[in-house]
């Protein structure tokens, strides 16, 4: 019976790095992948509700965002902020620039209003 713990004793070191050669070959791991999601879910709630967005924009925003994480971190956010006075922080970005620039043979070519009747170029006869 002593050998046989012994033995256990000896062989625990080699079963604890079975997680570790697990993680040098890739192989996955749907229990860290879960964990992980679902962390990255209350994150993105909880940045939700403090720049004071609603949850259904926050769901629109992140589609592959699982909406029982988002929802969880923007209510722990909400109760947080609740409970602490904090305001929310409207974000601060401004949209990208719109590239107004034409196409160089573009040029000569008859502007598209709304409205107004189209009239393509003709061909020079």
């Amino acid at each position: 019976m002593p050998a046989r713990r012994l033995l256990l004793v000896l062989l625990l070191p080699l079963l604890q790095g079975c997680e570790q050669m697990a993680e040098l070959l890739e192989l996955p791991n749907p229990q860290k992948e879960a964990e992980a999601a679902e962390a990255e879910g209350r994150a993105i709630g909880g940045a939700c509700r403090h720049a004071g967005r609603a949850l259904e924009d926050c769901y629109t925003l992140n589609p592959k965002a699982l909406k029982s994480a988002v929802f969880a971190g923007w209510r722990e956010m909400n109760d947080y902020m609740m409970a602490n006075n904090i305001a929310e922080v409207p974000a601060q970005l401004t949209p990208p620039a719109v590239i107004t620039a034409v196409p160089a043979e573009a040029d000569h070519a008859p502007g598209i209003i709304p409205g107004q009747p189209f009239t393509p170029i003709q061909p020079p006869r």
